[in-house]
């Protein structure tokens, strides 16, 4: 595994984590078209190339095969994309729509899918004869066939379409495919699409033993087969990926000291096979239980301790604090589970302040004054494509989303990360809180933690995540009490606060007197639950359910009902699911028996 040499010319002048600039580079020095460039800093503001940039393009121009490893929000996407089309506008003949499709983007969810094509768009702005496309799940496949049959220059797509149209749409034209990209490869692997990117390889001729030595014949005099890997953590199956599409890839984005220690410890050589190289990155970014990530300098990372039964009343409180203090930002909220989204947009959505009106002047208006979004896996493919552009455009928003949201999407000027249910592993907190504080601007996160789950800041230090706490008693005392008055100041717990008291019974008042909510609310209790007890390995023995008062989990959803009168109709659905599961079986048996 070998590092690129450094040409001279890049001077670091801000920022960390890979989304440094380089004062003295830019984008025509890296070898990029002057229209290109002008496209860059126009449509998408990049004045001179992030590190990852300035690292990749060069060795896209030149046609190596590539596997990045960098942080989220680091510009990648743009990486690979300059170079290809630098690559397509400079070729003898224009290409038409007639010649297919060249270029390739995997991309795992629908959302990046839509935000790559939408980059596209702009960076071909003033090269028309360049087709962009994108085709994936929940799209119209009749109106994407004929899209295909047109012809597209640059394909984004997700691999389950993708794989769809290779073995069913056969005017999609793919023999002059010259790049294969596979962004966010990592989530693409960990939403179970590894069987169907093996067979979009298969299908395409693109796997390493089959790239030696084919060209295309029109256009290989120009450019060669290439593939791009693109992965913010580098594991076994990426790994896997990894050996059987890239050809004696150049590795970037690998740290320094890592790559110190890996030539040190395991004395890899230029002459390593890529195979060598791959497993050695893999132990020595992954494998180590205490490999640091990388975060941007700029980013301010806190956590709060907050009682269970008060989990709910807290993060209100912490919501309208920030939109009170600061009514032009947005903020997103990570949930674990849809059901929990649903609960929280709903109660957000409709909850209204102060419960009563103390006086016919004063007016009853939403405790939460703000546009308030939804974003999850269960929401119909339009309805998630709205939200996605919505907030995107919108100059004050505030987002709840499960982890749909925490790969790879760009949404501008996100002042604050508010990761309400815990992320588990270390990685996908670094993912979660890489939606702010991207490209050198500020940002904020806040990690909720029970009292009885502290021992994960311990897990987080592990990889050199260190967020400082934020003091809870300091916001409730600013938390304006609407008449009442503050009768003791030093309280038993910090849960008898005035105001998390009188907001707490408002809510519970609230969600029993209408049935929709309280459905909602048990929905969201039970899914939490459930969650709760997935977390793997380790983390096992920091979140358990035996460790908790579920009557106080009940109040971290506004239900005033004990746990045990919420689960029995759970329970009874569980009996259900397991009779039900035993006569599907039996009866199996029995079917066996009478053939045999």
């Amino acid at each position: 595994m070998v590092p690129e040499k450094s040409s001279g010319r890049k001077v670091k002048v801000a920022g960390n984590g890979g989304s440094e600039v380089f004062a003295s580079c830019s984008f025509s020095s890296l070898g990029l078209h002057p229209t290109l460039c002008e496209q860059l800093k126009e449509r998408l503001g990049f004045e001179v190339p992030t590190q990852v940039q300035a690292q990749t393009i060069p060795v896209v121009l030149s046609g190596r095969h590539v596997l990045v490893n960098a942080a989220t929000g680091t510009g990648k996407t743009v990486a690979y994309l300059a170079p290809i089309i630098h690559h397509l506008q400079n070729l003898d003949r224009r290409v038409q729509r007639s010649d297919g499709t060249f270029a390739l983007v995997l991309v795992p969810t629908r959302e990046l899918c839509m935000q790559v094509y939408e980059i596209l768009q702009k960076l071909l702005h003033r090269f028309h004869w360049i087709v962009p496309g994108y085709i994936m799940g929940g799209e119209n496949r009749s109106k994407e066939k004929a899209r295909l049959r047109k012809g597209v220059s640059i394909l984004v797509a997700t691999p389950g379409r993708l794989l769809d149209h290779l073995k069913n749409t056969s005017s999609f034209l793919h023999s002059n495919l010259q790049w294969v990209i596979f962004d966010e490869a990592d989530r693409i692997l960990e939403l179970g699409f590894g069987k169907d990117i093996e067979d979009i390889l298969n299908y395409l001729g693109t796997r390493q033993h089959e790239l030696v030595g084919k060209e295309n014949s029109a256009f290989a005099p120009k450019v060669k087969k290439q593939n791009l890997l693109l992965s913010a953590t580098l594991n076994e199956k990426v790994n896997h990926l990894a050996k059987i599409s890239l050809e004696d890839p150049v590795m970037i984005g690998l740290d320094d000291k890592i790559l110190k220690k890996s030539n040190h410890n395991h004395a890899v050589s230029q002459e390593s096979d890529m195979s060598d190289r791959l497993e050695v990155s893999t132990r020595m970014l992954h494998g180590t239980s205490d490999e640091e990530y990388k975060l941007p300098s700029q980013l301010a990372q806190r956590y709060i301790k907050v009682p269970c039964g008060s989990r709910l009343v807290v993060l209100l409180s912490v919501l309208k604090n920030l939109f009170e203090k600061e009514a032009s930002q947005k903020v997103v909220v990570f949930f674990s589970t849809c059901d929990a989204v649903d609960f929280h947009y709903s109660l957000l959505s409709e909850f209204q302040w102060p419960p009563v009106s103390q006086s016919e002047a004063e007016v009853r208006q939403l405790f939460l004054r703000c546009k308030t979004l939804r974003l999850h896996g269960n929401m119909n493919h339009e309805d998630r494509k709205t939200t996605f552009q919505i907030f995107k455009t919108e100059k004050s928003a505030l987002l709840l989303s499960t982890d749909v949201s925490a790969r790879g999407l760009d949404f501008p000027k996100v002042r604050c990360i508010i990761q309400y249910d815990s992320p588990g592993e270390a990685t996908e907190y670094v993912h979660r809180v890489g939606r702010t504080a991207r490209l050198g601007e500020k940002g904020d996160s806040l990690l909720f933690l029970q009292p009885v789950e502290i021992d994960y800041l311990k897990d987080l230090e592990k990889h050199g995540v260190m967020p400082t706490e934020y003091s809870l008693l300091k916001l409730l005392d600013s938390v304006p009490l609407y008449n009442l008055k503050l009768q003791v100041k030093k309280f038993v717990s910090i849960d008898m606060h005035p105001w998390l008291l009188t907001l707490q019974r408002a809510l519970e008042s609230y969600v029993s007197s209408e049935p929709r909510m309280k459905m909602l609310a048990q929905d969201a209790f039970c899914a939490w639950g459930r969650a709760y007890t997935a977390h793997r390995g380790v983390l096992k023995k920091i979140f358990m359910v035996k460790k908790l008062h579920l009557g106080h989990v009940a109040k971290s959803f506004a239900l005033k009902e004990q746990p045990s009168l919420v689960n029995k109709s759970i329970k009874k659905q569980i009996k259900k699911r397991k009779r039900d599961e035993k006569q599907r079986v039996n009866s199996r048996k029995k079917r066996v028996i009478t053939k045999s």
